[in-house]
């Protein structure tokens, strides 16, 4: 046996030595999945993936071997150059040879010993007479059409659709990691066990009357029997309805805290996917692992995403994924059995447009409104986002708290968080008032427009136009003080702005109070007036306002004495919780004019008395236009302090 087959041998020997580890680490790598889903995989199911595996091991040692065989069956050739080829033909030393249509390999015979039996191979230059002198030299050969087909089935075909193979089940493989299947939920729902759910009641601020009417709910977790033992049962569903941001999320972590069971948490648009089907098989697998945790808690943010109500034109002549995913979770809440100790949550800031048979009783068997903070829920939300933070002695929350009127706790979180970000901007050992106006003024009115500077005529207009807001609004009866008074250009247009702050927190109107607030819209647009002789459009939001006040009074109110105690126009509100409504007009043209007359009659008294306060106050309205114009920026003290030396 020659000396390369020697070294072949050996080599086969190695290679067989270490082929199933290096097999193994391969496919280790290529297809390893989750080792939790494999631990939860039952018994035939791992049984078939190790045959899989063994399969794939015998396909690999089995091309191995046959590539190692054939290379056995080659013998060694020496190269030689084309052109030697050809002399050696010429002088008649070619024994035998195998055309190809790359190569040519044969067997040199000579008069030595040594060189006689010789294998070569050369890489041909292809001319017509190559035959014709083979023939003449009396060459024994032979013409083939390709290479070796083993090595040609080999490498052509076996090697390419096995890596083919390979990078695509590693790419499915990555493509559905953490899941057993595209149905399954998979890294969809997100369990919270009681070691991580550390939310409790005391970390939501406000919300009293929520946090009392979710008490229950967790008595039932916890204590069931308590209940049942008066025949009471436990409610299926818990609808957290409520403006954006007002806290609905934080409230059910809390509950699961207060409990100590596990929390589903999962968004209602999660369960939608290109697929039908995938839906409904994700809501039968969430209350599938619901039931094995029992007592635990699911809960369901943005509702809306899979509630709307069912109807309209069917498409395509079936359900869409949206109404198929609805109706399983309207059938497994049918068939909840409420013993078991799983309770539904649900939020949603839009509860008019939910399926009426998701509100049904037996299903979300209780609403419960998460309302806007009032001035005292404001404070301890605001005590809560500040507890971290280093303040100065000079901070007052309750002052904090009434500037915010209306907004949430999302808002106030972020009020707290931007007035830090303020201290820092400027090297502020601690967070001062200052910081905490500065922030406020950025989320209700804008940032600051320091690229946007205007004109001395334009300065002076808008600052005749807020002293003129600010004039009215101390001397009606009814009107809110004065907070600050500021020229500096804000957000996308406003030039200015008159802040007032409620002295409490009021949820009714009166007839005086809607009409003082409509004299001091006014206010900015007389003070132009009688200041500066003409009117701009910097009055163009006033105007809405007072008009929208004044058609509130006339068509909903019945503050009208000429049409009386009556509502005109069918109004509909558009969104829950959102001031947006159509309205529907359910009267004569005679009496739309008459409504007409009456707004203008509003508007008109609210001018009047606007104009009769700055005449009145002339003197002080030139002293405060000038201290703006010098200042940019008055807080209540200056203007009390202005207008008492007038």
């Amino acid at each position: 046996m020659s000396e390369p087959k020697n070294t072949i041998i050996q080599f086969i020997v190695t290679l067989l030595g270490s082929l199933k580890n290096r097999i193994s680490s391969l496919f280790g790598t290529l297809f390893r999945s989750n080792p939790e889903l494999e631990l939860n995989k039952p018994a035939d199911t791992q049984a078939n993936g190790a045959k899989q595996k063994s399969f794939i091991y015998f396909a690999l040692f089995l091309m191995v071997m046959l590539y190692l065989l054939n290379s056995i069956n080659e013998v060694q050739r020496d190269e030689i150059s084309y052109s030697q080829f050809l002399k050696l033909v010429s002088e008649a030393k070619i024994d035998k040879a195998v055309v190809t249509e790359r190569v040519i390999t044969g067997v040199i015979k000579s008069d030595e010993p040594k060189e006689s039996g010789k294998h070569f191979v050369t890489v041909p230059l292809w001319q017509n007479d190559l035959a014709q002198m083979l023939a003449q030299n009396k060459v024994d050969f032979i013409v083939r059409s390709g290479e070796n087909w083993l090595t040609n089935l080999f490498f052509n075909w076996i090697i390419p659709i096995f890596i083919f193979v390979l990078i695509w089940s590693w790419v499915m493989r990555r493509a559905t990691a953490g899941a057993q299947s595209f149905l399954n939920l998979g890294n969809k729902v997100r369990i919270h066990q009681d070691t991580q759910t550390n939310i409790t009641f005391a970390d939501v601020a406000g919300a009293d009357s929520a946090k009392q009417e979710l008490k229950e709910s967790i008595d039932f977790l916890k204590t069931p029997e308590k209940f049942q033992r008066l025949g009471g049962r436990m409610p299926k569903g818990v609808l957290l309805v409520g403006p954006p941001g007002t806290g609905k999320t934080l409230l059910a972590r809390a509950v699961s805290g207060e409990a100590k069971v596990p929390f589903f948490n999962i968004s209602g648009s999660e369960f939608i996917e290109l697929f039908v089907g995938v839906g409904a098989a994700r809501v039968r697998e969430l209350f599938e692992q619901a039931r094995s945790k029992a007592p635990c808690i699911i809960f369901i943010d943005e509702l809306d995403a899979i509630g709307r109500s069912r109807g309209g034109p069917v498409v395509m002549g079936g359900h869409d994924e949206r109404e198929q995913t609805l109706n399983q979770l309207l059938t497994e809440m049918d068939g909840f059995d409420t013993s078991v100790g799983v309770v539904v949550m649900a939020a949603t800031n839009r509860p008019e447009v939910l399926d009426k048979a998701l509100l049904r009783a037996g299903r979300f068997d209780r609403q419960i409104i998460v309302d806007k903070p009032d001035l005292q829920d404001r404070i301890e939300i605001l005590n809560l986002h500040t507890k971290a933070m280093t303040l100065a002695d000079d901070i007052d929350i309750a002052v904090i708290a009434k500037r915010t009127p209306g907004l949430v706790g999302a808002d106030l979180a972020n009020i707290a968080n931007e007035a830090a970000i303020m201290a820092t901007r400027v090297d502020h050992e601690k967070v001062e008032m200052e910081d905490f106006e500065a922030a406020i003024d950025r989320i209700l009115a804008g940032p600051e427009k320091k690229n946007r500077v205007l004109n001395p005529e334009e300065k002076r207009r808008v600052a005749y136009h807020e002293a003129g807001h600010a004039m009215v609004a101390e001397h009606v009866a009814t009107g809110q003080p004065v907070h600050k008074i500021s020229i500096i250009p804000r957000g996308v247009s406003a030039l200015g702005f008159t802040l007032q702050l409620p002295v409490e927190e009021k949820f009714l109107s009166t007839e005086h109070e809607l009409k003082d607030q409509i004299a001091i819209l006014l206010g900015g647009r007389m003070a132009e007036e009688i200041a500066l002789g003409s009117i701009s459009t910097g009055a163009q939001n006033d105007l809405e306002k007072a008009g929208d006040i004044a058609r509130s009074m006339v068509c909903s109110l019945g503050m009208s004495k000429k049409l009386g105690p009556m509502t005109y126009g069918k109004r509909q509100q558009l969104q829950f919780l959102e001031a947006e409504v159509s309205e529907y007009r359910n009267y004569s043209d005679e009496t739309a004019r008459i409504i007409d007359t009456e707004i203008i009659i509003l508007i008109k008294e609210g001018e009047t008395r606007a104009l009769e306060i700055i005449t009145a106050n002339r003197n002080a309205l030139e002293k405060l236009a000038n201290l703006l114009q010098e200042k940019e920026v008055i807080n209540r003290e200056e203007m009390i302090a202005l207008l008492e030396s007038n």
